[in-house]
């Protein structure tokens, strides 16, 4: 499996069988991306779902898929007509690719912020899971996780006992749109994680890992 960091929350994932897209949000740089195979999309806050931009990526990609959560699937002004709907204990298979779908909540934000859905992509078994904004931990193993860093909802503590319970090889950090120093971050979350598993990826830059 091959990774490439395209901004904030945004991985483009390539497996044997599949490209996949998850997060393209406004912070993301997804808009000359091709041969998807789908685009996947773990909630309806515009940093992991740039409408505008969405509907050029399609027509670019028309072999793709969109999948959605259901919050955004009725809550997202423009949202393209063709879509799935993923719900927790879904199945979903791309060129050969499994994606299972978990989870199902944002993280609470704050106090009494509305909350939404958030799907959780499991991809490949365990090869792979993008959590969206959200701590979920799978029952299956898992070998590389997106773990977010850094948001209103969360605190870097809570992301080091998040690498600590799903326990990966390798440990990716997102979610960093918004922060001035991301490396700084990084390394923070590699300082008190497990020794070897926090891996940074460069932006732009494929990666195997």
């Amino acid at each position: 499996m091959k990774l490439t960091h395209l901004g904030h929350a945004c991985l483009l994932v390539e497996t044997d069988g599949a490209r996949l897209l998850l997060d393209p949000g406004t912070m993301s740089a997804f808009d000359d991306v091709r041969d998807l195979d789908a685009v996947l999309v773990t909630h309806q806050h515009p940093d992991h779902l740039d409408v505008a931009r969405l509907a050029p990526l399609l027509a670019a990609n028309p072999g793709a898929a969109l999948v959605v959560d259901p919050d955004s699937a009725t809550a997202v002004p423009d949202l393209p007509a063709t879509h799935t709907v993923a719900r927790p204990g879904d199945r979903l298979t791309f060129g050969g690719t499994a994606v299972d779908v978990l989870g199902g909540l944002h993280a609470a934000v704050y106090r009494d912020v509305p909350g939404c859905t958030n799907s959780a992509y499991l991809v490949g078994g365990g090869a792979l899971l993008h959590p969206g904004d959200s701590f979920f931990v799978p029952e299956q193993d898992v070998d590389v996780l997106a773990v977010p860093v850094d948001g209103p909802w969360l605190k870097l503590a809570e992301a080091v006992e998040y690498v600590r319970a799903v326990s990966p090889r390798v440990a990716v950090p997102i979610h960093e749109g918004e922060t001035t120093d991301p490396a700084k971050y990084a390394g923070m979350l590699g300082a008190f994680s497990p020794a070897g598993v926090v891996t940074r990826l460069t932006a732009g830059e494929p990666r195997t890992l």
